[in-house]
């Protein structure tokens, strides 16, 4: 296959156009619910066997689901984020009732749920279709999406190469065209990574923006949930389905007055990016990733947009987000049952031996540093309206290879080392998108990170607009998946 030519699509058309477009001709009436169930179980058995994006589907649970739309409309049809029966893929980390909820991890692998996740019940009741459950490393810890249950997730774009994680399984799915919408979370890039490796769009939210889990420690605001698409209108109408006041997660938001899809819409190329390659030598880069992000950037220049080469300080990053990242997975993971805890693969475990090894000033340290990150981006956010730089710093690996053992030139010393672009929107609680820039010399999609401010996810999502219609990156899916070992491609 020549590095020029975009995959073909061989799937049914509807599977072909993107959410908003699909949820606009529900609502007129010139599609069913039911006929795109039938159009994503086409084409989910036509890929699945090679990629292996979605295992658990639950086909009579979404026809059945279908039977109640028309009550569903009476109460939410109105809604900015109504989604009209639109399938959508629910990631193997939350419940879905009388579905399977493995998190990947063999103790849990005939798991059925006895309640949906309050996430879920909120998008069936805003027209949503659970057509299945999408793949995850176990518990969500990695950055290539892999598990005991169910195996290895491939890359659309390179069948050979892993999809990233941890919502690997939800970037391929929208990569391939299995579903329009998937949702997925995020603690360590586990949205942005594998958009960007498949070509796609994730948004990682401000916390509290989306109310997911039943979690004992819901407190914690490192890990959340947000929206996947295959373009930035799709990921801002997901991310208004998603949207409510919560009062049982003590950290959730109110909904905004204006939706989301509104900012997209009234998106003016009017905007001052800064770019920073590395976040001043924090995070390496290989040199073509940084060069499809120069000439993104200098795209959009001719359109308007002032694009500025500059970094806010973002000292003691590196410890202060491993330490969150410890207290997480200490308090999670690491009060499991035993029965679970013995299932726990090598880098799991490491997780959460780091959690509980912390000694008092580690936690400390972390809480003060992290305000003073905070505040650093605040300050550097009103001089610019986003932060950009890379997703992650190399493409994707062989999905046989859980972690690069080095991103250019620079040791990866252990399976998170190598996503910590990821770690300054955890760590200061800003939203950040991944949005599909461009491809590496292999052909393989590069994404950009966007950083906006406190609670900006519509001006976030407006700067990506201005990108995306610039690049004209709304072509790049969806796409068969592609065997480079195979001649005939």
């Amino acid at each position: 296959m020549k590095n020029t030519t975009t995959p073909s699509f061989s799937g049914p058309e509807l599977c072909s156009l993107e959410a908003h477009q699909v949820v606009r001709l529900l609502v007129k009436g010139e599609i069913s619910a039911d006929e795109l169930v039938t159009a994503s179980l086409s084409r989910l058995n036509q890929v699945e066997p090679k990629i292996n994006a979605m295992p658990i589907t639950c086909e009579q649970r979404a026809r059945d689901s279908i039977l109640n739309l028309g009550q569903q409309q009476q109460k939410n049809g109105s809604h900015s984020g109504w989604l009209a029966g639109l399938p959508i893929g629910i990631k193997d980390l939350n419940d879905v009732k009388d579905v399977r909820t493995t998190f990947g991890n063999i103790a849990l692998k005939d798991n059925v749920a006895e309640v949906s996740d309050p996430l879920v019940e909120l998008l069936e009741s805003r027209g949503a279709t659970i057509i299945g459950k999408t793949n995850t490393p176990e518990f969500g810890a990695g950055g290539n999406t892999f598990n005991e249950v169910f195996g290895m997730t491939r890359n659309p774009w390179d069948i050979s190469k892993n999809a990233g994680g941890s919502s690997g399984g939800a970037a391929a799915s929208l990569a391939s065209g299995e579903v329009w919408l998937s949702h997925g979370s995020d603690l360590a890039g586990s949205l942005r990574t594998p958009a960007a490796y498949c070509g796609v769009v994730g948004l990682r939210p401000s916390p509290g923006r989306v109310s997911a889990g039943r979690s004992p420690t819901a407190f914690l605001m490192e890990a959340v949930s947000g929206p996947m698409a295959r373009t930035v209108q799709d990921a801002a109408l997901f991310l208004d389905s998603m949207t409510a006041f919560n009062p049982r997660y003590p950290l959730s938001l109110e909904a905004p007055i204006d939706s989301f899809q509104r900012a997209v819409i009234e998106a003016d190329s009017k905007i001052r990016i800064a770019y920073s390659p590395d976040l001043n030598g924090f995070a390496p880069v290989e040199n073509e990733i940084d060069t499809v992000l120069r000439q993104a950037l200098l795209k959009t220049e001719g359109a308007g947009v002032k694009v500025e080469e500059d970094c806010p300080r973002i000292d003691h990053l590196n410890m202060t987000y491993k330490v969150l990242r410890g207290i997480y997975y200490g308090a999670v993971n690491g009060r499991m049952p035993e029965h679970i805890q013995a299932h726990f693969k090598q880098t799991l475990k490491k997780n959460v031996e780091f959690g509980q090894r912390l000694e008092l000033d580690n936690i400390y340290d972390a809480y003060r540093n992290r305000t003073t990150l905070y505040h650093s981006m605040c300050d550097f956010l009103e001089i610019y309206d986003v932060l950009a730089c890379p997703v992650v710093g190399l493409e994707p690996g062989l999905v046989k290879q859980e972690f690069p053992p080095s991103v250019d030139g620079e040791v990866v010393e252990d399976y998170i080392d190598w996503l910590r672009f990821s770690f300054l929107s955890t760590t200061t609680s800003l939203p950040s998108i991944s949005i599909p820039v461009g491809f590496t010399n292999s052909y393989m999609p590069v994404g950009m990170q966007l950083i906006g401010p406190p609670r900006g996810e519509a001006k976030l999502l407006a700067a990506a607009k201005v990108i995306e219609d610039v690049l004209g990156s709304v072509k790049l899916t969806p796409i068969d998946p592609v065997d480079k070992t195979d001649n005939s491609t």
